[in-house]
């Protein structure tokens, strides 16, 4: 594989991962893009802002390629976890449209540089790193909370599906669900083996 068929393999997997993650507030109300969903507060529309930073400041900064807008929570006086949560003077669509600036600079750094472009992430533990590593840290991240913002569109309306309604209907998930349920409950009635006395490390 050649470094460019690499880079395109990657940037691929990586727009997609952003189209899936953004996909996730569509149709839902704006208290429903913002309703913290777990005891920290995770939401969706903060996850879309949160990885924001994670384009600009990867995919941008850390590779001479600074992204020419403010991100303001990222400021050294900026308020915890004020990238995680929006405030209701902030809308939806600028956090939206601001996510998709990012990542137009970002996908015109991916074009610019080649996989070895020296790149310096100083909170890193080996700050001195490549374009490559940089890709495959931002996928990673934004894969994860994709993965994070489907379990909260579940548990806020019921839909399912990395890009569109499952179709399954919710009959068909009690039903999975209720089996699931009936695997854990006999699983946790029954002591399980420990290891084998002759096991061999």
């Amino acid at each position: 594989m050649t470094d460019d068929s690499a880079k395109a393999y990657l940037h691929s997997y990586l727009r997609d991962a952003r189209t899936a993650l953004v996909g996730k507030l569509d149709g839902l109300d704006e208290y429903a893009v913002r309703r913290p969903m777990t005891s920290t507060g995770t939401n969706l529309l903060g996850l879309v802002k949160h990885v924001t930073m994670s384009e600009a400041r990867y995919l941008g900064d850390a590779l001479g390629r600074p992204f020419p807008e403010r991100l303001p929570w990222w400021d050294d006086d900026a308020e915890p976890e004020s990238d995680m949560w929006a405030t209701a003077a902030e809308s939806r669509a600028g956090i939206v449209d601001r996510y998709r600036r990012a990542c137009e600079h970002a996908d015109a750094t991916i074009a610019a540089l080649d996989l070895d472009a020296p790149g310096h992430v100083p909170w890193w533990p080996q700050p001195d790193t490549t374009l490559f590593k940089v890709i495959v840290h931002v996928l990673t991240e934004t894969n994860r909370h994709a993965g994070h913002a489907d379990i909260l569109r579940e548990h806020l309306d019921g839909v399912v599906g990395q890009f569109a309604p499952d179709g399954r209907g919710a009959a068909y998930w009690s039903t999975h669900r209720a089996r699931v349920e009936e695997a854990a409950l006999r699983a946790g009635a029954t002591p399980q083996p420990g290891p084998s006395r002759d096991a061999r490390s």
